[in-house]
């Protein structure tokens, strides 16, 4: 009964100011709000916590930290772009990024992102590189259980003892095929990026090969030595990617076969599930449900 009133209380005091409705939203979610201001480097713990709400179409400048960030998105999706490429995260994945990396968030829709910033000289043996990672029920529930606490419990105690626990989970996960891989070749560079934001307009290998003054082969051993993939490979995944995105926001699985180039529906959840294992449908059920 005693929460109940306290309850009543905040809400009616809250309900005049936009800022501290969002407040009370994160307490009501069990977050501390200390964890609601960006945490100033270097940290003050060798993990420090952040919420944060995103509206659709937000981004925000490239930009990098001193020390490593797990950037875990709750509901809603984003795109992180970085030097590395571009990496999709979508509900309960989280993106890895390690110290000094530029990166900006594009977001998708409206999104609910919960930050951990790690310091990796506490922490060793954490990723080098960036890479999006499937939070498990039980990660989850660590890092919401850390958001509980103040920041300044997390130096030792309880949070301290669940910090070393979300370390020693993140050691262990496997990451996900969520990464599109920009080629660093300034010509390369600058076809992908075409097709990238054009994927229903793919040129044919002959005519990018022409179009980056390589012939047919050296083209195809330059682009798969710069991104890991062959071009048709690598034109996959760009389209998988859109189609990650335009899902995420809500868009039919026939509409974006169809603003995608594919066959069909058919053929476009076939690509789908060969890709991800799982039908479109069945991959974004899970991800709210896992």
């Amino acid at each position: 009964m005693r929460l109940l009133r306290v309850s009543a209380v905040l809400s009616s005091y809250v309900s005049h100011s936009p800022k501290m409705r969002l407040d009370y939203e994160r307490i009501a979610m069990g977050i501390h709000p200390d964890l609601s201001s960006m945490p100033a480097e270097p940290l003050v713990a060798p993990m420090v916590g952040f919420a944060k709400s995103q509206k659709k179409g937000m981004a925000n400048e490239r930009h990098s930290h001193q020390c490593a960030q797990l950037y875990h998105v709750i509901s809603g999706s984003a795109a992180v772009d970085t030097e590395c490429g571009t990496y999709f995260v979508p509900p309960e994945r989280a993106l890895w990024i390690p110290p000094g990396l530029q990166h900006n968030g594009r977001y998708l829709s409206d999104t609910e992102i919960r930050f951990l910033y790690i310091s990796p000289e506490i922490f060793p043996g954490l990723p080098d590189k960036p890479q999006v990672l499937h939070v498990t029920t039980l990660l989850r529930e660590l890092i919401l259980e850390f958001m509980s606490y103040p920041r300044e419990e997390a130096l030792e105690g309880p949070a301290a003892r669940v910090a070393g626990v979300i370390v020693d989970q993140l050691k262990m996960l496997p990451a996900t095929p969520l990464q599109l891989p920009m080629p660093s070749d300034r010509k390369l560079r600058a076809l992908c990026q075409t097709i990238a934001r054009c994927p229903a307009d793919i040129q044919a290998l002959a005519d990018a090969a022409s179009g980056a003054a390589l012939s047919v082969r050296s083209f195809e051993r330059k682009i798969k030595a710069e991104t890991g993939m062959n071009y048709r490979t690598w034109c996959r995944q760009v389209k998988l990617f859109r189609a990650l995105e335009l899902l995420s926001m809500g868009s039919a699985v026939s509409d974006v076969a169809d603003k995608l180039g594919y066959e069909g529906p058919s053929a476009f959840v076939a690509t789908f599930r060969k890709a991800f294992g799982v039908t479109p449908g069945r991959y974004f059920s899970e991800t709210s449900t896992d």
